[in-house]
């Protein structure tokens, strides 16, 4: 019961009387082989958080009933654990003085702040998405994302979808022809966020909106990592939100793009490997027929379940049906 709080002495106290209702707290310790006073103090507890109960003047105890108790146990915690959150979430000063130590800023700016170096960067976008509370928008104009940059991003993209932040997101349609690419999008898609796919003129910059006070743009275009500039000026930040709202506008939904023709992210092997978990029915087969090994013919269904966020493979063929990619 230390998930509720209990101590080990608190727990084994009460499973105690819940073997021997109604008998008497004197000379407990003795039963638990403790200290008079941690057993009394245990007993103490037990009684605050109404786990322990008096049955007469005599000294006599009564557990509560164990339902009743972890239910009380369970609204305690969950209040507590509320409070933690809500002091975590209001600690943006922690930030404010760890950058003073660095020297970089004692305030937050209240107009254009020009960001330089690509670690800056990064750091302020995760303080951004670490402090946002209702909604995120972005345009991505890459073409793939590497392992680094998905390892980096799904934990903070997650995070924030877990905490009931709304992220919109536009990237390239060229960014649907990269597997581990796709694989990820179509993960934080299952996971409430709403993307959509622009032609490639259309998604032409980066641009960051967080809780439409924010913008962050990329100080050079084509070099992201030179610096970027960081804008709280509410009539710059309402033209920023208003041309992604046209972008976002002109974008087509990620399963309407993954599905037109031409823009399926699959290359010839793993059409012929989709084509074969849908009408073959033993890997054996499916390899014999492709002219591959059974391992190599196992490695492209992984990566085609996870491509499209399929748990089966009858899953994963009924998805690529409705996409129209066999």
């Amino acid at each position: 019961m230390a998930v509720f709080g209990l101590s080990a002495t608190e727990e084994e106290l009460y499973r105690h009387f819940l073997r021997n209702p109604g008998t008497s707290a004197d000379d407990v310790h003795l039963l638990l082989r403790t200290a008079d006073q941690d057993a009394a103090r245990a007993l103490d507890r037990l009684r605050e958080l109404g786990l322990l109960l008096p049955a007469g003047p005599d000294g006599r105890v009564v557990p509560a009933d164990p339902e009743q108790a972890v239910s009380r146990l369970t609204d305690r915690r969950l209040h507590e654990l509320h409070q933690d959150l809500r002091r975590v979430t209001r600690s943006r000063h922690v930030v404010d003085g760890l950058r003073a130590e660095q020297g970089a800023r004692t305030a937050t700016p209240q107009g254009i702040e020009q960001i330089e170096g690509l670690a800056a960067i990064r750091g302020r976008i995760e303080d951004l998405a670490f402090f946002a509370r209702e909604e995120i928008l972005s345009v991505e104009p890459y073409t793939r994302l590497s392992p680094e940059n998905i390892t980096r991003s799904r934990p903070l993209d997650l995070r924030c979808l877990a905490r009931g932040v709304s992220i919109r997101n536009v990237v390239r349609h060229s960014a649907l022809a990269d597997p581990p690419t796709a694989a990820y999008l179509r993960e934080l898609a299952t996971a409430g966020a709403h993307i959509r796919v622009a032609d490639e003129g259309e998604a032409g910059e980066r641009l960051l909106v967080y809780d439409r006070r924010t913008v962050l743009v990329p100080l050079d275009p084509r070099d992201t990592a030179r610096g970027a500039l960081l804008a709280h000026k509410s009539g710059l930040v309402a033209n920023i939100i208003a041309l992604f709202e046209k972008i976002w506008a002109q974008a087509a939904p990620l399963d309407d793009a993954a599905g037109q023709h031409g823009a399926s992210p699959l290359s010839e092997m793993e059409r012929r490997v989709l084509l074969a978990m849908c009408t073959v029915g033993k890997d054996e087969a499916g390899a014999r027929e492709l002219g591959v090994s059974v391992r190599t013919y196992r490695r492209h269904v992984a990566d085609l379940m996870q491509l499209l966020g399929a748990a089966s493979r009858a899953q994963a063929a009924l998805l690529a049906r409705e996409r129209g990619w066999v």
